[in-house]
């Protein structure tokens, strides 16, 4: 009996002096001064229009992280050698759409007043305007390459402006409409595919980018953009989308552009059981940070 209850407490001493897995993205660093990038989690989804969830993500994909490689085959990098921070998540009040924005917005300039980009987890895609209000203060010039299942051009959703459906178009009245391209979208009212087609931003190849190779381009990823058969934890899954590679070659044709930041927004985790979907948003954020 002694015995047993010594090896349950040299077992219990082992667990508690670890090893213990890092609540940090895999492959980040420890010094938040000596990084080029900061990644941040924006748990923020209350202005969610279908189904919620998209606040539990950024947690989600620390834990799921675990499971992906630091290199990257698809551009020859590891991740291991990119300066990279996770700083964990920023804290929002529920349901105040204003206030979460201004937390991202003043979170954004201190990153980018320390000569940092950002690579933002969401969070539903409301959290990109955010950002793009503190570049916008920052750069000029700046552009917004989305990849999206959705146009977001709403000007608003039952009496309310700042919403994830009119996101992009609330960006395009700090930027201008001459400064977005939208890619990847099949769904949306008449009147915002009117919108996209009057301003030309909806691009069909890659090719169709190249317009923004002298701009300082913010890319911001919504998960949905992949077909619902590889991506069904988000919030609103629209048949018809890309498949994984397909996004990675577009990827990769905008690698040398100077892209001062990105995000990746609307994975709803608990909506996947079998958590492809996150597995999924793990790699892609190992793709992303590659660009930046």
């Amino acid at each position: 009996m002694l015995q047993n209850l010594t090896f349950i407490y040299d077992t219990i001493i082992y667990m508690l002096k670890g090893p213990f897995l890092d609540k940090d993205f895999i492959g980040s660093n420890k010094n938040y001064d000596k990084s080029d990038i900061v990644l941040i989690g924006m748990p923020y989804d209350g202005t969610c229009t279908n189904r919620p969830g998209t606040r539990f993500a950024p947690q989600q994909i620390r834990v799921e992280s675990i499971g992906i490689e630091t290199y990257s085959p698809y551009f020859d990098v590891d991740i291991q050698d990119i300066n990279f921070y996770d700083a964990g998540d920023l804290e929002f009040p529920f349901g105040n759409a204003g206030k979460m924005l201004n937390i991202v917005q003043d979170n954004v300039e201190c990153i980018y007043k320390d000569k940092k980009k950002i690579l933002g987890l969401g969070g539903e895609h409301l959290v990109t305007l955010g950002t793009i209000r503190a570049l916008n203060k920052i750069y000029d010039n700046l552009a917004v390459i989305q990849f999206d299942a959705h146009t977001d051009l709403r000007e608003e959703y039952l009496g309310e402006k700042y919403t994830h459906s009119g996101v992009m178009f609330q960006i395009a009245k700090l930027i201008g409409f001459e400064n977005i391209a939208q890619v990847g979208i099949r769904s949306g009212e008449k009147q915002e595919f009117m919108l996209m087609q009057k301003y030309n931003t909806h691009k069909l190849s890659p090719s169709e980018l190249d317009c923004f190779k002298n701009k300082n381009v913010f890319v911001t990823i919504d998960l949905d953009v992949f077909d619902p058969s590889l991506m069904s934890g988000v919030g609103t899954p629209e048949a018809g989308g890309m498949n994984y590679i397909e996004l990675i070659n577009w990827l990769k044709h905008i690698k040398d552009f100077n892209i001062i930041g990105l995000d990746i927004v609307e994975l709803a985790p608990d909506i996947d059981i079998t958590k492809t979907s996150t597995a999924t948003a793990c790699k892609l954020i190992r793709e992303a940070l590659t660009l930046l």
